[in-house]
């Protein structure tokens, strides 16, 4: 296995796709001592894996975790595993399939696009005011507050609750529990958020069934199938996945714009061709994934490259390494292409996990790099961007522009 691959490395974090490469030139299938997973670099075994009914996601839908060789969690992180366990994305079988019959009802393409006249408004809002400023700090501006605002419209949270402001926090508390071998730190603040973010989903809840209104809660609620921990699952979910994305997306997706220097090819006008923003934007999506990998237990043997993985084994899907394969991407799978056509990324997955929110990502997507490339053509970096540590979800810590 490839020595490259460390993710706990910041010079690796930084730039992955070298190690990749190792990753692929070296096989198929690696073992990973210190997070005891099988890595799977190659787009078409990760694009394969992601629909194969021998994985999943969890596998206490089929053993225990005495049957399956796994200690059972700590009973001190019961309220994450609640709240992540009555999520789709962590959800199997029938449970799954039922789950999200009844939660497509409620988040529909129409959903989707009544919410376009407020995703273009608020994204106008936010880079006109990084423009009236002179610039500042992209993420913390504008990257983080639109796709905030937009799921918080969407769940009907009123301006005036203070909970407003808490739920980037209470997301990032709870997604660090997807990085590699967490800490304890790192666990008791997931399991802090996942109690402060469900009980005031709960209240929410409540307010509404009283008093519903035109957001999704209410319409969750009128899915009588669901039980109250499925809608605030649902919910937790909608927000973590459906802002983490778009916030890693806009932030590293400029810096590669700005370092790439690629303005024309979205249009010589003063405004961007919508067409070309949406051929764009999908590029920036496969050339800099924001979500690096994505892990799946073995539910019954598989053989990948001549390699025997056994039931009870965790795989990591590299989607960064599959989204710069040659093998699918051609010779220019390690160049920035905007105008890449033939672009099947798995940045949101496949199979039934795909992700149920990527119409709306790209919907936040397309506004905001075509109001900061309409608005402000001269942007440029103030300061040289640094990585978070974590690699699993893979963003800066801010990114520094002045016009």
């Amino acid at each position: 296995m490839d020595a490259a691959f460390d993710p706990w490395s910041p010079e690796f974090v930084a730039d992955p796709y070298p190690a990749y490469a190792g990753l692929r030139a070296a096989g198929r299938a690696h073992w990973y001592a210190p997070t005891r997973q099988w890595l799977i670099p190659h787009y078409a075994d990760v694009s394969a894996l992601l629909r194969d009914r021998r994985l999943g996601r969890t596998y206490t839908h089929r053993f225990s975790h005495e049957e399956f060789g796994r200690e059972a969690p700590d009973a001190a992180h019961e309220p994450f595993h609640t709240l992540n366990d009555h999520g789709l994305l962590d959800l199997e079988g029938a449970d799954h399939t039922r789950i999200r019959r009844l939660v497509s009802k409620a988040f529909t393409p129409r959903t989707v696009a009544d919410l376009a006249p407020t995703v273009r408004r608020l994204a106008g809002e936010l880079v006109g005011e990084l423009v009236a400023n002179g610039g500042g700090d992209l993420l913390a501006t504008v990257a983080e507050p639109l796709p905030v605002a937009v799921i918080a419209e969407m769940l009907g949270i009123p301006e005036g609750d203070e909970e407003r402001g808490r739920l980037r926090p209470w997301s990032a508390d709870i997604c660090g529990m997807f990085e590699l071998n967490p800490s304890a730190e790192t666990a008791r603040r997931a399991v802090h958020a996942s109690i402060e973010f469900s009980d005031y989903l709960r209240e929410l809840i409540a307010r509404r069934r009283k008093d519903p209104g035109d957001d999704l809660i209410s319409a969750l609620i009128g899915v009588a199938e669901l039980s109250e921990q499925e809608m605030i699952s649902t919910c937790v979910l909608l927000l973590n996945a459906g802002h983490e994305a778009t916030v890693n997306t806009t932030v590293n997706g400029f810096r590669t714009l700005l370092s790439h220097g690629v303005r024309p090819e979205l249009g010589t006008g003063p405004e961007p061709d919508p067409e070309k923003l949406s051929t764009a934007v999908d590029e920036l999506l496969r050339y800099d994934t924001p979500l690096q990998m994505f892990e799946r237990w073995v539910l019954d043997d598989i053989e990948i490259g001549g390699r025997v993985i056994p039931r009870g084994s965790e795989v990591a899907l590299l989607f960064g390494s599959a989204n710069r394969d040659p093998a699918r991407f051609g010779p220019t799978a390690d160049r920035l292409d905007l105008t890449r056509a033939d672009n099947p990324h798995l940045t949101f997955g496949a199979g039934i996990h795909y992700c149920l929110g990527a119409p709306l990502a790209r919907l936040e997507l397309t506004a905001v790099f075509g109001e900061l490339l309409r608005r402000a053509p001269g942007l440029r970096l103030a300061a040289e961007p640094v990585w978070k540590p974590g690699y699993v979800i893979r963003g800066f810590e801010e990114l520094l522009v002045e016009v």
